[in-house]
């Protein structure tokens, strides 16, 4: 049996190793279009801020290494251009000569490329690069070893904050500008403002819903010029705005694709015969929304490639490519954010209706040296408390979380299960109620109805009182205007204040990080009280308003 593998990298390679594991007697044939089969692509902008110093660690496999292991035929620098899937061919080109190929089995993982958006000037700049190939990694790191000062990256997404901080660490003044209305957008935005303020904390100039419409090209050095009028002058332009399937060579072959990206079964099948596809290039059906997209990452085409390959050896006993979460990490500056699942904005899209948790826990023991607070996001459904997403943002331990919580989702978990996990516990590492079965504590009590949340957005559609039971010292700090302010060790003794200030009105209570608004809500709640904890407290509203927190959230005349 001949198998041809189109593109390696993690989708191709995965299959072709697996593949080879299974079957000693296939030829297996990869065909690369680069000069690098196998390189680890989400190493790139480490090395474009020196954090990896050796090129050649970016090498995972070469041709050579891969024919003495696993006795693959490995073709760098074949670019296939079509495919005949009747005739079970592929044409490839090499070095200028056409030629075509024949298979029994046919494994399409031709990735994706950066996109190129309509930008005036954008072809024409010799300053602008991708950071997609080992090539791409080479040539920004030469303008950083050139002494470049000034650097302008087009897009905040994982890899756009990843070369922004590269290029930080290495000394150059960077700007991010990003169209949507925040950094990081499959972030929620309280959570993405987290993260802005981090990346303007090291130096890095963030410049959010505004579009790159212009790119001025000089002698010494080229101007991004925005939507809104602003002008920067640069160096260096790193393009990294999304990617797209690279899949133009399907064409005329019949394969079916949605949006340029190939439509496969829960095996990886095209719809023609004995024509597969994994990776980047495929189209995914979202296990929480339903929405179909392709999922750029390297974990899903890993796994891919090596069910695809169980599949054709042994279909007897193959399991179906799991649906991915899109489980995603990255780090800016002393944080780390990461998420998996849905966020909001899907949520909202699919129409699922749901409840979200905002909680503030340490990462361990506060009484340890080095506690550090993780910000954890977690969407419920609300009709049966199925875990939909989660997002956490913190200096030390949010891996960990969302690793937790994206095995939950994966096996269909209720909020209320996480509170049975039985996870690490000791000092240096957490706590004996982790962040997790927090999450799992809150989430039942909300199910059970025995606690009710409002949250930031809803605080200029309220008319209700709105209660903040933090200290003198903490209202001190800014207070939302309005507010009645109770202690909350005093509010037993002062329920009669709340109810001549609320006036029949609904009660809405808050205070730093929900922890003590929620004890306060269960006395309102026994006294009669209509009442609600605000999700996240001060914490998340401050986030969530952003740079106007300052302007709403003022101190009350007499408390400081």
């Amino acid at each position: 049996m001949r198998i041809v593998v189109v593109g390696g990298v993690a989708g191709g390679m995965s299959f072709a190793a697996r593949a080879r594991r299974l079957n000693e007697t296939a030829e297996i044939i990869v065909l690369e279009r680069g000069p690098y089969v196998s390189f680890a692509n989400c190493g790139l902008p480490y090395y474009v801020g020196g954090e990896i110093t050796d090129r050649s660690k970016l090498l995972v496999q070469t041709p050579e290494s891969l024919a003495a292991s696993l006795n693959l035929d490995v073709r760098i620098g074949h670019n296939v251009t079509g495919v005949d899937a009747g005739a079970h061919e592929v044409t490839v080109l090499h070095e200028g000569v056409e030629e075509t190929l024949s298979y029994d089995r046919l494994v399409l993982a031709p990735g994706a490329k950066a996109l190129r958006p309509d930008i005036e000037g954008l072809e024409e700049s010799t300053r602008l690069h991708t950071l997609r190939t080992v090539d791409d990694a080479l040539a920004v790191r030469g303008f950083v070893e050139r002494g470049i000062r000034r650097a302008v990256v087009l897009g905040a997404g994982f890899i756009g904050l990843e070369a922004a901080e590269a290029l930080s660490m290495a000394g150059v003044d960077t700007t991010i500008v990003e169209l949507a209305p925040h950094v990081l957008p499959p972030l929620d935005s309280e959570q993405a403002w987290l993260v802005g303020e981090e990346l303007r904390r090291i130096g890095i100039t963030t410049r959010e819903g505004v579009a790159a419409e212009r790119i001025l090209v000089g002698e010494q050095s080229d101007t991004v010029v925005l939507s809104d009028g602003t002008q920067i002058d640069t160096d260096l332009i790193v393009l990294s705005v999304g990617v797209r399937p690279e899949t133009s060579f399907l064409d005329s072959s019949g394969i079916d694709t949605e949006r340029g990206a190939i439509v496969v079964d829960e095996h990886g099948r095209t719809s023609q015969t004995d024509v597969f596809a994994v990776g980047d290039a495929t189209v995914s059906t979202d296990p929480i929304t339903g929405i179909r997209r392709p999922v750029a990452l390297a974990g899903p085409a890993n796994r891919a490639g090596r069910l695809v390959a169980d599949f054709i050896m042994a279909p007897e006993r193959a399991r179906p490519i799991p649906r991915p979460l899109g489980t995603s990490i990255v780090r800016v500056g002393e944080l780390t954010a990461a998420m998996t699942g849905a966020n909001r904005r899907t949520l909202d899209g699919a129409g699922i209706p749901f409840h979200t948790l905002h909680l503030h826990p340490l990462q361990h023991a506060g009484y340890f040296p080095g506690a550090s607070q993780i910000h954890l996001t977690v969407h419920f459904a609300r009709e049966d408390g199925r875990v939909l997403g989660a997002q956490a943002v913190g200096a030390d331990g949010v891996d960990k979380r969302i690793d937790v919580l994206a095995t939950a989702i994966r096996h269909g978990a209720l909020i209320g299960d996480l509170i049975d996990l039985d996870l690490t516990y000791s000092p240096p590492y957490g706590q004996a109620k982790d962040a997790v079965n927090m999450a799992g504590m809150a989430g039942s009590n909300v199910m059970e109805g025995v606690l009710s949340l409002w949250y930031a957005d809803q605080l200029d559609d309220t008319d209700a009182l709105v209660l903040d039971v933090r200290s003198a010292a903490e209202v001190a700090t800014g207070m939302v205007p309005g507010a009645l302010h109770i202690p909350h060790t005093e509010l037993r003794e002062r329920l009669d204040e709340v109810t001549e200030a609320a006036s029949g009105r609904p009660v809405r209570v808050m205070c730093a990080s929900g922890v003590r608004s929620a004890i306060a809500h269960r006395i309102l709640t026994q006294a009669g009280f209509d009442s609600a904890s605000l999700s996240g407290g001060m914490l998340t509203l401050r986030a969530a308003l952003g740079t106007s927190a300052d302007d709403i959230l003022k101190a009350p005349a007499g408390i400081s």
